[in-house]
């Protein structure tokens, strides 16, 4: 079924439940104030610490944008931009363009001026929704996209190009806009993430979206009395497709804008949050805290947080341990999946299979799974290969790219991701790296996923990446970029004695101390890594050879 009708269902059964809370904690407490006082004030300019909207307000909003952007030309089949950050507003305005059979297109709000009109002009945008931080990035470029033929804002003060979203809702139906919807037809296009230059368009019917509902509640068995604690930013599949298992059931969920150890506890706390998904960077900044003693855990209520799971991303199993040690009543599981597969999902570990930490898992709720050779053969357990996986969940192709569609996406639907992985004896999967990340030393095949889980065991290193420099006499070496913890000292000469623990051809031959940078959704920013450091030994290189 079209996923609106679960919004629809959700209005019908439940119209006075809390559907969407929003915690904004880095508004000054001068200007902090809780939901019901902000009710009190008859301004609509004072900023909220916390607001809220039920699920019969949810859908209303949702209904009424549809019928705002049927008013102002918008159709079924056309495509709406979504820049914002997260808010009360952006899953109804989500919902409210899927209604119309238009398809919704999130952006990442990290994009400049130029990878937003890349993405406008490669998605064939009509309109767009942005806000009040996105304001100089798009007036920059919006003159030159001449197919965007409307531009909403949501926000006070609307720019002199823009229509104001919040005068213009109020004149629109509540009433759900009469538009026949079926699981066929296209719902949205994700951009994929981009670490490897502008990214590509994703598309995505409404059968791929209601899939990735069943198989985040089947996996983790949401039921109404959960509260999602959602973190990431709702423009990437992985944190809307976590939520949709909350949105199935009717579920609570929290918007928490902002990501320091203190604010997530207090939030899970004070919220009374069961369900939190966190990236690698956040666990590790929250065990981190405990383990300073700047976060108390007495001082919280914390007893009906049942699942903390992670993806996006591979996760060190050291870091898995310790929380383990400090939450050990804790459910816990690891999500793999692609804005390809419609995000997380298409493959998990199971909070039943703790024991396998480490492993991306099994193939998830309704998926296939496999792993092949660079001839697409299926390969011996133990051996590793590219991971391919096939189910509902798969994108219809690359938008306006077909040879990039071909590469990934077989006539008979496997999606060949392009991570490298081996099955175990057991039938679990285990991620090695991505097959571009792949190094080459001496003939040899190192896969960094694995030497970073190594180095991460050091109780000093707070985030590690490790990439290929050039070298003239075995192609490329290891090297790792230790970002080492606050208040702690590492030198060089105590991670070489650390490495001796490595078979010798996978000792990095370089440390490098530095920040390790990571994008929105927690991923290493690997390119990056080799644009700045890979020039540093292409020339060392040229200068030994003359």
């Amino acid at each position: 079924m079209p996923i609106t009708e679960i919004l629809e269902k959700n209005a019908r059964v439940y119209p006075n439940d809390v559907a969407l809370v929003e915690i904004n904690p880095q508004l000054p407490e001068s200007k902090r104030m809780t939901w019901k006082e902000y009710s009190l004030i008859e301004t609509s300019k004072v900023d909220k610490f916390r607001d809220e909207i039920t699920w019969k307000e949810f859908n209303k909003r949702a209904n009424r944008f549809a019928n705002m952007l049927y008013a102002h030309g918008i159709k079924k089949g056309d495509k709406v931009a979504i820049l914002l950050m997260n808010c009360l507003e952006w899953l109804p305005i989500y919902f409210g363009i899927l209604k119309t059979g238009a398809l919704a297109v999130p952006l990442n709000f990290r994009y400049a001026a130029d990878e937003i009109k890349y993405c406008l002009e490669l998605a064939d945008v009509d309109a767009l929704v942005f806000g009040p931080e996105f304001i100089g990035r798009v007036e920059e470029i919006i003159d030159s996209v001449p197919k965007v033929k409307s531009c909403y804002y949501v926000g006070e003060d609307c720019p002199t190009f823009a229509e104001s979203y919040n005068k213009l809702l109020e004149f629109y139906s509540s009433t759900s806009p009469a538009q026949d919807l079926t699981d066929d037809d296209y719902a949205a296009i994700y951009f994929s993430s981009g670490t490897t230059g502008f990214p590509k368009a994703i598309i995505h019917k409404h059968r791929s979206l209601s899939h990735s509902c069943q198989v985040e509640q089947k996996h983790h068995g949401q039921t109404k009395d959960d509260v999602f604690l959602c973190i990431p930013p709702l423009y990437h599949t992985g944190a809307k497709m976590h939520w949709f298992g909350s949105f199935l059931v009717g579920g609570k969920t929290v918007l928490l804008r902002g990501v320091k150890p203190e604010w997530v506890i207090k939030t899970v706390s004070e919220e009374k949050c069961s369900i939190v998904w966190l990236l690698v960077p956040w666990a590790q900044d929250i065990l981190d805290a405990i383990d300073r003693g700047d976060i108390k855990l007495d001082e919280y209520k914390l007893d009906q947080w049942r699942l903390m799971h992670i993806g996006a991303q591979p996760v060190p199993p050291s870091l898995i341990r310790h929380w383990k040690e400090i939450f050990p009543e804790h459910q816990y599981d690891t999500n793999y999946g692609l804005s390809e597969s419609i995000g997380p999902g298409c493959v998990h570990l199971g909070v039943e299979n703790i024991h396998k930490v480490g492993a991306i898992g099994i193939a998830g709720y309704g998926w296939e799974v496999k792993i092949v050779d660079e001839n697409k053969n299926d390969i011996p357990q133990g051996t590793v290969g590219e991971l391919a996986v096939k189910g509902p969940g798969v994108m219809e192709c690359y938008y306006k790219d077909e040879k990039a569609t071909n590469e990934t996406l077989s006539a008979d639907g496997w999606l060949y991701t392009g991570d490298m992985a081996e099955m175990d004896s057991d039938g679990f999967i285990w991620l090695v790296d991505r097959k571009k990340d792949v190094i080459i030393t001496g003939g040899e095949n190192l896969y960094p996923v694995q030497i970073e889980n190594f180095i991460r065991q050091n109780f000093k290193v707070k985030d590690v990446a490790v990439i290929g420099l050039p070298d003239p006499r075995l192609g490329e070496i290891a090297a790792a970029i230790v970002e080492v913890k606050e208040g702690e000292t590492l030198t060089e000469a105590e991670l070489e004695a650390f490495y001796l623990a490595l078979p010798r051809y996978k000792r990095p031959k370089k440390t490098i101390f530095a920040p390790v940078p990571r994008n929105a959704t927690g991923k290493i920013e690997k390119p990056k890594l080799r644009e700045i450091y890979c020039g540093e030994s292409l020339v060392a290189m040229q200068n030994e050879l003359v």
